[in-house]
């Protein structure tokens, strides 16, 4: 055998080592970089992580504010329910997302298991209600109605029921008090979106994932001093998730009271009068369109007339605001947004928007006396009024000859204004206007403060519209191609005017000025904005800011922050014009267009203001305003194709005033029935203990009231609670009515009802 030298295999192998060597000093040389990296660069921040992640957050819920009426009832508070939850999260660690567990769940609680399935899938552009809009890692309600027994299978069962919990919890709740509505008022709650999360972050009032955010109404508008402050404990727990120590805890503070101007027993009248009036409505016949007015929707308006605050707002269609508790359904949401709906979300009296009619003449009428024209003048009422060949006509044809400004608004003389407005339009240049057209009539429109917001506190507010040559020219220019496209010079009625407004849409024309004087044509107003108007005429000229909040209380009651009023503007009139116009406003109640309504009225003791309308709208039956103000109260009704002002809007308007004042049927004021007979002044009463003292609630403030003026047996008495009416029109609307018929055929007047 032959012996291979030592020699040769020691270069290879040093070679080897050196290699070994190297590797392993980079490998160090890497790993203490790396360390270096982490623990000295880097050790404070990833300290800070490491730290949260060993710390978990417990949050306990604020306890919402109470709003409450003027004198302390509530309105919407809280009460605690057993409310059944899902954790999404827990759900979507099992094999089939949860599936089993929630049809299970439906079972338990006697729910239809694809609407449990439904809400707890997350909200998108493409998923319909119901869905959950929160926050996907927080507990998302399935009911807050679960009785204790139900609870108690789910907690005694949690093996078959994971990620579901059954806790008891304060709960929102619309008490309707004396079966006041309020709903549109109010608003609603819904959960908290990660948008919104994100937005308040760095504001100072951030949402945690587990608030409750109002969405409309009151609720949306003083949400930040009715939610509150959540509680939340931090604990220190291990890596196995035991708790090893509390590291800090915020108390929850709950949120204050909210003290509104609204009376809940006005506000229950006004809600059932302005229905009982859209049901009568629907059984009288239009001539015009041959069928029963629809009476599709409307709206009332109470408001204090020297401040502003409101004391009544109904909208109609309205709806149970305590659909949205819990989380909706998607029978509930159909009902509230389906194309069949219509719409009871909105509140008309801030978001509907309509041809004002007769009830603007005490914009024209400022806008005459600025231009020039006596009040006291002598002005033609004959039956029409002709320009260009077209021919205009006075409401009912009537001729009254040479009458002035007041007289005019009492009979609700059309004629004069069409002739004014001519007039002043022709001033202005008429077609090819002057370089500045004085333009009397829309400036005044804008000085009533029309075309924009009022300010109340309440979201959504619409602007109406005032159709001035500003708007004129930018709505020309938003639809010239559509009307060039579709109109024809000898075509169908609507194919005409597209083709008159291709060629001069952006032109103030006569008949557009004419339309505009008596609250037609393009104009659009809301009935806060004429509420407000109607206010001032009573108050002296001011325009006040409409508000609902009257003071915000803190939880204690010990800190009163008052809601002031406060003015935006002053009518655009002189005080003797103003006089003249209350006046005039007088007479429309006492011989004007709504005498046959106001038949009775203790006068010399309350005197009443009025003006009626009756607005026409293209392919609609007619809108009934009625626009009323006394000393103390302004009240403005509206009801969508109801009919005339003073046939359809007045019986209600005159029974709210009733209800006010304890007015009997024979005109008499009965102080002891009189629900407000002067506006609240004062706050509830704030005990020791922080509660807020409230009076005992009627069981129907509306029946009570006309059971006391009739004085016979309540006809609804065998119906059971909660029912909705269904009566029309009163025995004391009635004979009111017959007694009142009877006069007026007696002097051989004519009924007027514009």
């Amino acid at each position: 055998m032959t012996n291979i030298p030592e020699t040769g295999r020691t270069p290879r192998v040093q070679t080897r080592l050196v290699v070994i060597q190297i590797l392993v000093l980079s490998l160090l040389g890497t790993l203490g970089g790396r360390l270096w990296y982490l623990q000295i660069r880097e050790g404070a921040e990833y300290a800070k992580e490491a730290s949260g992640n060993h710390v978990q957050q417990v949050v306990e819920p604020a306890v919402r504010g109470s709003i409450l009426d003027a004198r302390g009832v509530p309105l919407a508070d809280n009460e605690t329910r057993l409310v059944v939850s899902a954790s999404r999260t827990d759900l979507l660690k099992q094999k089939d997302d949860g599936k089993g567990v929630l049809t299970k769940l439906a079972g338990v609680l006697g729910l239809d298991p694809d609407e449990v399935l439904q809400k707890v899938r997350l909200c998108d552009a493409e998923t319909p209600q119901p869905c959950w809009n929160g926050s996907p890692y927080q507990p998302i309600p399935i009911t807050d109605e679960a009785t204790a027994k139900q609870a108690l299978q789910i907690r005694e069962r949690a093996e078959d029921f994971p990620g579901i919990t059954a806790e008891p919890e304060a709960v929102r709740r619309y008490t309707a008090p004396g079966k006041s509505n309020t709903a549109q008022v109010l608003g609603y709650l819904s959960p908290v979106t990660d948008e919104e999360l994100t937005k308040a972050q760095d504001t100072d009032s951030p949402y945690l994932r587990s608030d409750q955010v109002g969405r409309s109404g009151l609720e949306r508008q003083y949400d930040k001093e009715l939610r509150g402050k959540a509680g939340v404990t931090r604990y220190e727990v291990d890596n196995l998730g035991r708790v090893i120590g509390q590291a800090e805890a915020d108390a929850a503070e709950p949120g204050s009271n909210l003290v509104t101007s609204i009376d809940s027993r006005v506000q229950r009248v006004a809600e059932y009068e302005l229905n009982e009036a859209m049901k009568e409505a629907r059984k009288q016949w239009d001539r015009n369109t041959h069928e029963n007015y629809k009476a599709d929707s409307g709206a009332v308006v109470v408001m204090e007339a020297k401040t502003g605050r409101v004391v009544a707002m109904a909208s109609n269609p309205s709806y149970d605001p305590n659909a949205w508790v819990g989380g909706i359904s998607a029978k509930d949401y159909k009902k509230l947004t389906g194309k069949n709906s219509n719409y009871p979300l909105l509140n008309r009296a801030i978001q509907g928007q309509a041809a004002p009619g007769s009830i603007f003449k005490v914009v024209s009428t400022a806008a005459a006396v600025e231009a020039g024209y006596e009040f006291d003048g002598r002005y033609d009422c004959s039956s029409s009024y002709s320009v260009g060949g077209q021919v205009f006509k006075n409401f009912e044809s009537a001729n009254y000859g040479p009458i002035s400004l007041g007289r005019a608004l009492e009979v609700s003389c059309d004629t004069v204004f069409y002739s004014l407005a001519h007039q002043q339009w022709q001033k202005d240049g008429g077609i090819d206007p002057k370089k500045k057209p004085k333009d009397y009539f829309y400036k005044a429109a804008h000085q009533f403060g029309l075309g924009k917001e009022t300010g109340i506190d309440l979201p959504n507010e619409v602007t109406g519209r005032v159709p001035d040559r500003e708007w004129k020219q930018s709505y020309w220019k938003a639809n010239k191609d559509a009307w060039c496209k579709t109109g024809k010079k000898d075509g169908t009625y609507v194919e005409r005017i597209s083709y008159e407004n291709c060629l001069e849409g952006n032109k103030m024309r006569a008949g557009d000025e004419i339309n505009y004087s008596i609250g037609q044509g393009d104009t659009l107003v809301t009935p806060i904005q004429m509420a407000t108007i109607y206010a001032a005429i009573s108050n002296g000229g001011t325009l006040y800011d409409p508000t609902v909040g009257k003071a915000v209380l803190s939880p204690d009651g010990t800190s009163v922050r008052e809601i002031a009023p406060k003015a935006h503007g002053k009518l655009p009139v002189s005080k003797q014009t103003l006089a003249k116009m209350d006046e005039a406003l007088a007479g429309v109640a006492t011989r004007g267009t709504a005498a046959w309504r106001f038949g009775g009225w203790p006068q010399d003791k309350i005197p009443m203001h009025a003006k009626t309308g009756t607005a026409e709208v293209y392919g609609k039956q007619t809108t009934s305003w009625f626009a009323t103000y006394t000393e103390d109260y302004a009240i403005v009704m509206t009801i969508s194709q109801g009919g005339t002002g003073s046939g359809a809007s007045g019986p209600a308007v005159r029974n709210i005033y009733d209800a006010l004042y304890g007015i009997a049927d024979d005109g008499t004021i009965d102080k002891k029935n009189a629900l407000l007979p002067t506006p609240q002044k004062g706050l509830p009463k704030v005990q020791t203990d922080g509660t807020i003292k409230a009076p005992k609630v009627t069981k129907d403030p509306a029946k009570e009231q006309r059971l006391s003026q009739e004085g016979g047996p309540d006809p609804d008495a065998s119906q059971p609670a909660g029912t909705v009416e269904q009566t029309g029109t009163s025995n004391r609307d009635t004979r009111r009515g017959q007694r009142r018929g009877r006069r007026q055929r007696d002097r051989g007047s004519r009924r007027m009802c514009t």
